[in-house]
């Protein structure tokens, strides 16, 4: 009767309200919440069906931590006792792993801001010295910690104990862990194939459990336009509308609120999103909508099949600079990130001259309206781009443009297409995706070091890594989860995880152990051979 009165007292305690850019799935608390623990009670403690896969041990993590050092003998144990405690500032991060846990139990879990002294907890805490995002988990058989310095920090934590956790257990022992590199991307394209807002926010759900932390949103090429500019209704009323995408079976845009609600939901879970209009090339949908922006002032034919490199914007025509910057002045009105992604890529049909003026003028715009300009990597030919950072997505390990960039201040995102590619196929018998770039198994995905693949590019250099994958043969959701997972893994572990513990054989036990986690939340990852799957 004393623990019932125990954990009575607890449920008791002012829960504050989760705020909203933080809420998904089932909704948590309550009665219902209420009624699943009494039930649990009831069970002796027997658990709903959720997800019982976990990792046996700390050192099981994907991306694997700085410092870990296991305890078999300090096991965590998850009862119908144990509590989320976190301040009221934090309880948005505790509710994260309030929720999946809940899945996992059936267990109440309530969110405190303090706990009563006997209860089994997992806590959330700050202590100073671990940076933006990096944290400390310690483990034993009283509860689980995790502190950092910051919320990104905590939510990182978070995500590691999501990982070794089976519902039942927390794995004893301590990790001290912090990011190798700042930036940690993956790329949608929306613009070949339209994905839904629910889509992109499934996609972000799960490239945040591996610690991505941006979500590069590719809006606009030849055969789509998908992001609202009021000033220019046509963009999405013609080219977001019926008929758009490969094959013409891609259509729908983001309105200014849709995008702005996933701007909110990325932040979350400490994901910022970066859009991207790709210019002065890949236009053809733009120059459908709006004739104008040709040289001739004729409208091309729409496009729906996958060829690049045969538009351009007109770069004598002021125009152009005026659709530019009300393009560039919108989105950075609605995005708080600090990168404007422009393209600049496959831009064959403009002329170098062409080139070079329209970077003059449109790479300071980015910086006019508050934001960091970022585009692929073709820009270092433009002198304007030393204060860009620079997108590589070569399948070679030099560019001397980018390496005179670099010695000028310019940063780099690594994308090899031929390592980082989630669009190319693992092998000749995909049925999806593209093989320009070569076939990217899970070990090619994984055996290279971004901080020394570039000649003239030093570590010091790269700001980080970034997964594209590129949707001319995606279709839905699950077409998206076969192509990332589980490569994008394999691209999280080199961008957080130091160069020392980069080891495939250690990867491929971990990432076969982490399996059954994909399965039990329906995620349509591809069965490499390569890996020994749990």
């Amino acid at each position: 009767m004393r623990r019932f009165a125990v954990i009575a007292a607890a449920l008791t305690l002012p829960l504050l309200a989760a705020p909203q850019a933080a809420a998904a799935g089932p909704s948590s608390g309550g009665a219902a919440a209420r009624a699943d623990t009494t039930a649990a009670l009831e069970r002796g403690g027997t658990a709903a069906a959720g997800e019982r896969s976990g990792a046996a041990s700390l050192a099981d993590v994907i991306p694997a931590p700085v410092e870990v050092r296991p305890d078999a003998r300090a096991t965590f144990r998850i009862t119908p006792f144990t509590v989320v405690q976190a301040r009221p500032e934090h309880r948005a991060i505790g509710e994260v792993l309030a929720r999946d846990l809940r899945r996992a139990t059936g267990y109440l879990l309530p969110v405190v801001p303090v706990a009563p002294l006997r209860l089994p907890r997992i806590a959330l805490a700050t202590e100073s010295g671990h940076g933006a995002e990096g944290y400390r988990l310690t483990v034993d058989r009283t509860g689980a910690t995790i502190r950092a310095s910051r919320p990104a920090g905590l939510f990182a934590g978070v995500q590691t104990v999501l990982q070794v956790t089976d519902g039942r257990r927390v794995p004893g022992g301590s990790i001290v862990d912090r990011p190798r590199f700042a930036y940690r991307g993956a790329m949608l394209d929306l613009a070949r194939h339209f994905h839904t807002p629910d889509e992109v926010k499934r996609y972000i759900d799960e490239i945040s459990r591996f610690k991505i932390n941006h979500l590069h949103l590719h809006l606009s090429d030849d055969q789509g336009w998908r992001i609202e500019i009021k000033s220019w209704p046509r963009l999405t009323e013609v080219s977001g509308g019926p008929g758009t995408g490969v094959d013409g079976v891609g259509p729908g845009f983001l309105t200014q609120r849709q995008y702005r609600d996933l701007v909110r939901y990325a932040a979350g879970r400490f994901v910022t999103i970066v859009p991207e209009i790709d210019m002065p090339g890949h236009v053809n949908a733009a120059q459908v909508a709006y004739p104008e922006l040709t040289c001739d002032g004729v409208a091309p034919p729409p496009r729906t099949d996958t060829a690049v490199g045969y538009s351009s914007l007109c770069i004598s025509s002021e125009t152009t600079y005026r659709f530019v910057e009300d393009v560039l002045r919108e989105l950075a009105a609605i995005t708080p990130g600090p990168y404007l992604h422009i393209g600049g890529d496959e831009a064959h049909a403009t002329t170098d001259e062409d080139y070079l003026t329209f970077q003059a003028r449109v790479l300071p715009l980015v910086a006019k309206y508050g934001k960091k300009a970022y585009g692929w990597h073709d820009i270092a030919r433009s002198p304007a781009a030393k204060d860009a950072v620079a997108q590589f997505w070569g399948t070679t390990t030099t560019d001397a443009d980018v390496a005179a960039r670099v010695a000028e201040g310019m940063k780099v995102v690594m994308s090899p297409a031929n390592k980082a590619y989630l669009d190319m196929k693992y092998d000749p018998n995909t049925p999806l995706g593209l093989s320009w770039a070569g076939y990217i198994e899970v070990q090619t995905a994984y055996e290279w070091d971004p901080g020394s693949y570039l000649t003239g590019v030093p570590e010091s250099a790269v700001l980080g890594v970034e997964a594209p994958l590129w949707s001319e043969t995606l279709r839905d959701l699950d077409d998206i989860e076969f192509m990332a997972f589980p490569r994008l893994a394999a691209i999280a572990e080199l961008g957080w995880s130091p160069a020392a513990t980069h080891d495939w054989a250690s990867f491929r036990t971990r990432l076969g152990a982490y399996g059954p986690k994909w399965t039990s939340r329906g995620v349509d990852f591809y069965p490499s051979p390569q890996i020994d799957w749990a």
